[in-house]
C-alpha cells in the first residue's frame, strides 16, 4: 500500500522533465543511482561498482546520444547504503527524491530486497549487478531485474562441483548470517543432499560479516577432517578465515561465491592462499570472441582507476548501458516510458549477452569458476 510521501514522490518522479517531454533540440539531463556499500569492510566491493557505472555514463557521454531530438546529458549519483539494510531504504529513498530516472544497485541482497520495494513504489526500474537471493525477483516488482546468477544457480553449480571435481565426501559448511550469505549455504547444503552421492554436510557453523576469529568454530570443523569447506559471505572474512585455517592445520579447500572471487583476495589472506585452495564462483562469464570485449574493459578500468577490477564493475557498466538502450528504444528517459521496454531489450554487454525472463533475472544466466594460482585470480572455465 502506498503511503501518500511514497505516492507523491511517484508522482514527482513520473512527471520529471524528460527528453520525452521536453521539445526537440534541448539538452537534457538523465540521471543514474548507484547504491553499494562505499564504507565499512565491503567499500572496495561498493566503489568498484560506482567506478564500472562512472565508466558507462562517461562513455554515453562521449558518444552524443540523442533521444526524441534532444542531446542527452548523462549523470551519476552514487550512494552509500554501508551494506545496512536500514540505510540501504534511506538512500533508495533519496535517490527516489532526486529524481533518478533507474538505479544500479545494491551490492549485497540484504540491501537490494528493502530497498527494491521503495523503488517499485516509485516506479523506478532497478538493476542490481551483484545481488543473488531468488527473493528480490520473486517479489513480483516489475521494476527488479538482474544481471548476474541467482543463489539457486549458484549453490548448484558449486555443490556439483565441490562433489564431481574436488570429489568431496566431508563437507563443512559456515555463513555469515546475512542475506547473502545464509541464503547461498541453505541453497549449497540443499543441493548437496539432493546429489545422493554419498558426500554429507558434517558441520554447519556460523559467523558473522564483520568477524575476525574464527578459532572456535575452525576447531570444531577440524575434529571433523572435511575435505571442502564451503562459506557463504564476503572476501573480507575469507580472508582471515584462510589464515587461520591454515595456522590450524586445516587441509580442506575452500569454495564460495562471488563475493570471496575478488582481485583483493591475495592481500587479505596473504600466505594462506596456496595455489588450487580457493574455489569460487563468478555469476556471469564470456567465452571466445565476448572475452576480448571484457579484457578491453577490465584494461580501460585499470588504466583509469589505477587498480584492477575487483568482481562487479563491468556489471555495474553493462547495467547502465542497458538503462540506456531501453531510453533509446522507448525514445523517452521517463522511467514510465522505457520501463517496459527493459522486458524485450537485447544487449551485447562486456559481461555477456543480456536480456530478461518475466520475472527480471537473466536469461541462460552463466557462472565463471576460478581458483588462485601464485597470488592471481586465474579462470578455470565457464559454466551454464
Amino acid at each position: 500500500m502506498h503511503t501518500p510521501a511514497i505516492a507523491a514522490a511517484a508522482m514527482l518522479v513520473l512527471a520529471a522533465p524528460s527528453p520525452h517531454a521536453q521539445p526537440a533540440g534541448q539538452v537534457v539531463q538523465v540521471k543514474i543511482g548507484t547504491a553499494a556499500p562505499l564504507s565499512g569492510t565491503g567499500a572496495h566491493q561498493g566503489k568498484d561498482i560506482e567506478n564500472g557505472a562512472r565508466m558507462a555514463i562517461d562513455e554515453l557521454n562521449a558518444k552524443g546520444i540523442v533521444i526524441a531530438g534532444n542531446k542527452v546529458q548523462w549523470l551519476l549519483q552514487a550512494e552509500d547504503d554501508a551494506a545496512d539494510p536500514k540505510t540501504g531504504a534511506a538512500v533508495a529513498q533519496k535517490l527516489v527524491d532526486a529524481k533518478v530516472a533507474a538505479v544500479v544497485g545494491h551490492l549485497n541482497s540484504g540491501t537490494t530486497v528493502p530497498a527494491s520495494k521503495i523503488y517499485s513504489n516509485a516506479g523506478i526500474p532497478q538493476i542490481s549487478p551483484a545481488a543473488t537471493t531468488p527473493l528480490y525477483t520473486n517479489q513480483g516488482f516489475k521494476t527488479a531485474f538482474r544481471i548476474v546468477a541467482n543463489d539457486n544457480l549458484v549453490g548448484r553449480i558449486l555443490a556439483a562441483y565441490s562433489i564431481g571435481t574436488l570429489k568431496a565426501k566431508k563437507i563443512a559448511v559456515i555463513d555469515d548470517r546475512t542475506a547473502f550469505g545464509q541464503g547461498l549455504a541453505d541453497e549449497f547444503v540443499k543441493r548437496v543432499k539432493q546429489a545422493g552421492s554419498g558426500a554429507a554436510v558434517v558441520s554447519r557453523q556460523f559467523t558473522n560479516d564483520k568477524a575476525t576469529d574464527f578459532n572456535a568454530i575452525l576447531t570444531q570443523i577440524r575434529a571433523r577432517d572435511p575435505d571442502v569447506i564451503f562459506y557463504g559471505g564476503m572476501d573480507a572474512v575469507a580472508g582471515p578465515m584462510l589464515k587461520q585455517m591454515k595456522a590450524l592445520g586445516l587441509r580442506a579447500k575452500l569454495v564460495s561465491g562471488d563475493g570471496v572471487c575478488s582481485e583483493k583476495m591475495p592481500q587479505l589472506a596473504g600466505d594462506a592462499l596456496v595455489d588450487d585452495k580457493v574455489f569460487c564462483v563468478v555469476a556471469g562469464g564470456v567465452g571466445g570472441p565476448q572475452e576480448a570485449g571484457l579484457a578491453a574493459f577490465n584494461e580501460r578500468y585499470q588504466q583509469r582507476y589505477k587498480m584492477p577490477v575487483q568482481t562487479y564493475a563491468p556489471y555495474a557498466y553493462d547495467a547502465v548501458m542497458v538503462f540506456a538502450k531501453a531510453m533509446q528504444q522507448a525514445n523517452s528517459s521517463a522511467p514510465a516510458a522505457f520501463l517496459p521496454a527493459l522486458t524485450t531489450v537485447k544487449h551485447e554487454g562486456v559481461t555477456g549477452s543480456i536480456a530478461f525472463d518475466p520475472k527480471g533475472d537473466l536469461k541462460n544466466a552463466a557462472l565463471t569458476l576460478y581458483t588462485y594460482r601464485k597470488g592471481q585470480k586465474t579462470k578455470l572455465m565457464v559454466l551454464r
